[in-house]
C-alpha cells in the first residue's frame, strides 16, 4: 500500500479590492493638508477704524509704551511727563521690575500711524516677556 500524498486545495481567486492601500493614501494626504492649511495665509487691504470707546476707569495710570515711526520703543511712567527711549532689551527689563512690585500692572501700547504692524507686535512680545498680562492699545479717540 502506498502512501496518498495529499492534494492541495485549490485557492479561489479573490474578486475583492483591497482597499487598505487606497485608506493609507488617504491618511497620508489629510495629514498634509492638516499641516499645510494653517501655512496658508490670505492677505488683504485693512483700514483700521478709530475707537469711540470709553477709557476704563482705574485707581492708577497705566505705563505706555510708545513706538514711534521709526520704531523706536520709549516708556512713560505714571507721574513722568516726557518718554524715556529704551531699546527692546532694556524695556523688558524696566516693565519686568514693574510687574513684580504690582503684579495688575497695565500697559498701553501707543504707536504712530505710521509704523508697521510688526513692530507693534514687537513691542507687544517684549511686554509679554516681562510677564504683564494686561495690555492695551491706544487709539485716537473721534
Amino acid at each position: 500500500m502506498t502512501a496518498a500524498i495529499p492534494r492541495r486545495k485549490r485557492r479561489k481567486l479573490k474578486s475583492e479590492i483591497n482597499v487598505v492601500p487606497y485608506i493609507d493614501v488617504m491618511l497620508v494626504l489629510l495629514i498634509i493638508f492638516m499641516v499645510t492649511a494653517p501655512l496658508l495665509t490670505l492677505s488683504f487691504e485693512v483700514d483700521l477704524p478709530s475707537s469711540t470707546a470709553k477709557a476704563l476707569e482705574s485707581k492708577q495710570d497705566p505705563v505706555i509704551v510708545s513706538v514711534r515711526a521709526d520704531g523706536q520703543l520709549s516708556l512713560t511712567l505714571p507721574g513722568a511727563k516726557d518718554p524715556e527711549a529704551m531699546d527692546p532689551g532694556a524695556l523688558q527689563a524696566q516693565l519686568g521690575a514693574l510687574a513684580s512690585q504690582d503684579k495688575d500692572l497695565r500697559v498701553i501700547v501707543a504707536a504712530d500711524k505710521a509704523v508697521a504692524y510688526e513692530k507693534v507686535v514687537s513691542a507687544m512680545d517684549v511686554i509679554k516677556a516681562a510677564k504683564i498680562e494686561k495690555v492695551g492699545l491706544a487709539t485716537d479717540a473721534r
